[in-house]
C-alpha cells in the first residue's frame, strides 16, 4: 500500500512539473522572464505558433482584437443626445503651413455628439443629390474600401459605441440603433458604391483612401466619400497624387516631401490628428465651390457681411494605415461655429489677429486662398468691435 502511495506521489510531481513547464513556456511567449536577452524576446515573439496565439488570445494575454486591430476602449454609458460638440479653436496670431500632427489613440478615430442624427440624415441627402461629386472609387480602391467597412462596422463602432451600434449574434449584420438601419458584415458588400453609401450614412467623417504608387512612391487617391467639401470638388481629386491634390494650396511645396515621407512610414493603426480652420459667410457644410479664392480669380472686397450666417469652420483630421491593404485612411469631421460664439468666448481679438496673420507667416498666399481678401476687413471689424 505504501509503495502504491509513493508511485502516485511521484506521478503527481511529474505531471505538475510538465504542466508548469508548459505554462511557463506559454508565458514566455508574451513576457519573457527578467534577464532574458532582448534579441531572444524578439525571436520568441516571431516564432509564436498559431496555437500559442490562440491560447494567448483566449487567456487575454494579447491586447487588441483577434484580427490584429488595436484595442478599442468602449464608451459604455455614452449618450449621444447629451454630448456637446468639441470646441476647437486652433488659430494662432501668425499662420505657418506645417503638418502640425499630434498622436491620437485608436479609440478616438470617430467622434460623435448630439448632432449625429441630423448630420447623417443630411449626408444621405447630399449623396442622393450629388453622387458623382461626393463619392468615387477606382478599381484599386475597392479592397481598401472593403477593409475599412469591415473594420468600422464589424469592430470599431459596435465596440466603441455599444449604445448606438450592435452586431447580430452570428456577427453577420450590423445595426445602427439610432437610425434603425441594418447592413451586412459577412460577407462585405462587393459593390463599392454600396459601401460608400453605407459609410456615408453611418459616420459623419469624410474619407479619402490613398495607396502608395509602387513606381513613383507617391500616394494616390483611390476612393473617397466626401459630403462636406470646402472649396474643392472631391471628384477632381480621385486618382491623383498628393502633390496634384494640393496643387492650389499656397506654399504646399514646403511640406509636400515631408507628407510623402510621413505617409510612407505611418504604421498600421497608429493614429494621428491635426486641425485645419477657415471662415465662410454661409452655413453650408457642402461647399465644393466659393470658400476658396484661387490665384487667377478676380474678387471684390465685401464691405459688409451677414454675421449671423458667418461660420468658423474647423476640420478635425485623422490619419491611420489599414494593415491588410496598406492603404492610408485620411478622414475628417467638420465643425461649424457661429462667429458670435467665438466673440462671446472672449476670443474675438485673437481670431481677428489670426485672420490678418494669414498673410504674415510662411504662406502669405493663404490670405487670398482662404477668402480673407473678400471678407477679412468686415469680419475683423466685427470681432474687434
Amino acid at each position: 500500500m505504501s509503495f502504491l502511495l509513493v508511485v502516485i506521489f511521484l506521478l503527481a510531481v511529474v505531471i505538475t512539473a510538465v504542466a508548469g513547464k508548459g505554462l511557463r513556456a506559454r508565458r514566455w511567449r508574451t513576457s519573457p522572464p527578467d534577464g532574458f536577452p532582448a534579441d531572444e524576446k524578439s525571436h520568441l515573439s516571431k516564432q509564436q505558433t498559431a496555437a500559442d496565439q490562440a491560447f494567448a488570445l483566449k487567456a487575454g494575454i494579447i491586447n487588441g482584437l483577434s484580427s490584429g486591430n488595436p484595442s478599442i476602449q468602449p464608451l459604455l454609458n455614452f449618450d449621444w443626445k447629451t454630448t456637446e460638440p468639441l470646441k476647437l479653436r486652433p488659430f494662432k496670431p501668425k499662420y505657418h503651413i506645417t503638418m502640425a500632427i499630434q498622436n491620437s489613440a485608436p479609440s478616438d478615430l470617430i467622434v460623435i455628439d448630439r448632432n449625429y442624427f441630423k448630420a447623417v440624415a443630411y449626408r444621405q441627402v447630399i449623396m442622393k443629390n450629388h453622387p458623382k461629386t461626393v463619392m468615387g472609387c477606382i478599381p484599386s480602391g475597392v479592397a481598401p474600401l472593403q477593409e475599412l467597412y469591415s473594420y468600422l462596422l464589424g469592430e470599431y463602432l459596435p465596440t466603441r459605441y455599444p449604445s448606438m451600434f450592435s452586431l447580430s449574434p452570428d456577427r453577420v449584420s450590423f445595426t445602427n440603433k439610432v437610425t434603425g438601419s441594418s447592413y451586412p458584415i459577412s460577407p462585405v458588400p462587393s459593390n463599392p458604391e454600396d459601401i460608400m453609401r453605407i459609410l456615408g450614412s453611418t459616420i459623419e467623417d469624410d474619407i479619402f483612401l490613398l495607396i502608395q504608387d509602387p513606381e513613383t512612391k507617391e500616394h494616390r487617391s483611390v476612393a473617397f466619400i466626401c459630403c462636406h467639401p470646402s472649396g474643392f470638388d472631391p471628384a477632381e481629386k480621385l486618382d491623383k497624387v498628393l502633390a496634384a491634390i494640393h496643387g492650389p494650396v499656397p506654399a504646399y511645396e514646403k511640406i509636400g516631401a515631408s507628407m510623402e515621407r510621413f505617409f510612407a512610414k505611418l504604421e498600421a493603426w497608429r493614429g494621428v490628428k491635426r486641425m485645419n480652420w477657415s471662415l465662410q459667410t454661409h452655413t453650408n457644410l457642402f461647399a465644393p465651390s466659393g470658400n476658396h479664392v484661387h490665384a487667377d480669380e478676380e474678387v471684390e472686397e465685401e464691405t459688409s457681411v451677414d454675421i449671423t450666417s458667418t461660420r468658423f469652420r474647423v476640420e478635425l483630421q485623422s490619419l491611420t494605415r489599414l494593415p491588410k491593404t496598406n492603404a492610408i485612411c485620411f478622414s475628417f469631421k467638420t465643425f461649424l461655429y457661429p462667429l458670435e460664439e467665438i466673440k462671446d468666448e472672449g476670443l474675438g481679438l485673437d481670431l481677428a489677429d489670426a485672420i490678418e496673420g494669414l498673410k504674415a507667416g510662411n504662406a502669405p498666399g493663404m490670405w487670398v486662398y482662404k477668402g480673407s481678401i473678400r471678407w477679412g476687413r468686415a469680419i475683423c471689424e466685427y470681432l474687434r468691435s
